[in-house]
């Protein structure tokens, strides 16, 4: 394919505003989390593989329809990579697709230098959206948005034309989204949400509000791994594919913008076109589907019980995620979904925030703000015993 020419291509692709940008992106954006080598040092010296794998991965999601494309800073290689085979390899026009990268600089000296260094890896000099990444807690939330800071020069970054729109990333509670947000200075937002995550549905509809773009992190990795779908997850949502329903249950809200799909390791391209037409609301097909799902969780007298109320315990565990991770265990047999994420817990860092429950952890926890009827210690160490994977020393 000439990918000068590629408008030529009617793939089913859909397109939807993305807020206030104006912007027109595909409902399926291009991650570039997952390429090979990604974070061996040094960042710009790309393998063989890792080109081929880059240029394959391309060339397949623009001939899909795909045209917004997804990086950061922190995924390594990946912006040398797209720099390379966007400009050098496959040399397509500039303006037939949106760039979106992110990166978390502490001051605006070091927004300046970090912009500057990423434009040059990207072998371009504008940025289409460019997203502070990772507002996980209040006091990062602080520090991006301080008076002269790192979000203020990325607006001043915006004046001059060498940033279109700036947004923000977060893999937060929902309290600091919201309060994100609620600051006014962003045109878009990147947070997690899908069937089995549904706890930012106030973030996007408060985002909707304020016109912002709303981009959908991960929904077949941390959304269930639904590649590697158990059986009766893919017998729950048939004739679709796992996959193409939770595409379609996300799009169902028209102030959902675009899923990012981590290409081509987490998915293959010819699962996309399940998802087509996307309608909102869910069509009564899926609707009837989106029953038998819910339904699965009266299997279990516990899994109604979300344990918000015990967000931000003195245990420091992160006790939704766990009880999450059960019902997902006991409702649909994901417990190899639960293995993955369960034991990616991390107690001194904020993208996925955790304590183990030890001995002491247990006893720390406020069951004052436990339902009387929830057995919590019990259903967590249930959890702990069924997921957890001792680690090697």
């Amino acid at each position: 394919m000439d990918f000068t020419t590629f408008s030529i291509y009617k793939p089913k692709m859909e397109y939807r505003r993305f807020g206030k940008t104006n912007k027109m992106v595909s409902v399926i954006t291009l991650g570039g989390m997952r390429f090979k080598h990604s974070s061996v040092e040094p960042r710009e010296d790309i393998p063989q593989d890792t080109l081929d794998q880059c240029r394959d991965t391309v060339q397949k999601a623009l001939a899909q329809g795909i045209n917004l494309i997804e990086t950061a800073y922190g995924y390594g290689k990946s912006e040398h990579a797209y720099g390379r085979v966007l400009n050098d390899e496959l040399q397509v026009k500039r303006t037939s697709y949106f760039l979106m990268t992110k990166g978390n600089p502490k001051t605006a000296e070091d927004t300046r230098i970090l912009v500057a260094r990423q434009l040059k890896a990207l072998k371009t000099d504008y940025l289409d959206f460019y997203a502070w990444h990772g507002i996980n807690t209040m006091e990062l939330l602080e520090v991006a948005c301080s008076k002269g800071g790192p979000v203020e020069e990325l607006l001043k970054l915006k004046q001059e034309g060498i940033i279109k729109h700036v947004g923000f990333s977060t893999h937060a509670p929902l309290n600091v989204i919201l309060k994100a947000i609620d600051t006014d200075l962003f045109d878009f937002v990147n947070l997690h949400y899908y069937y089995f995550f549904q706890r930012n549905k106030a973030a996007i509809d408060l985002a909707q509000t304020k016109d912002m773009g709303v981009f959908i992190i991960s929904p077949n990795d941390k959304g269930g791994q639904l590649f590697n779908s158990p059986q009766k997850l893919k017998d729950l949502t048939a004739p679709l594919h796992p996959i193409h329903w939770n595409a379609r249950f996300c799009l169902s809200h028209p102030s959902v913008h675009t899923l990012t799909f981590g290409l081509p390791v987490t998915v293959q391209f010819d699962q996309i076109n399940g998802i087509f037409p996307a309608p909102s609301p869910l069509s009564a097909e899926d609707a009837q589907i989106k029953q038998l799902m819910d339904d699965q969780k009266l299997l279990d007298p516990y899994a109604n019980f979300d344990a918000y109320c015990m967000e931000n315990d003195p245990s420091g565990l992160n006790i939704p995620e766990i009880l999450r991770f059960r019902t997902l265990w006991k409702c649909y047999d994901m417990k190899d979904f639960g293995l993955y994420r369960y034991n990616m817990f991390q107690e001194k860092d904020h993208w996925f925030p955790g304590n183990f429950p030890t001995k002491e952890n247990l006893q720390n926890i406020n069951l004052k703000n436990c339902p009387p009827n929830i057995p919590l210690v019990e259903l967590i160490e249930e959890t702990h015993d069924g997921l957890y994977l001792k680690k090697e020393r």
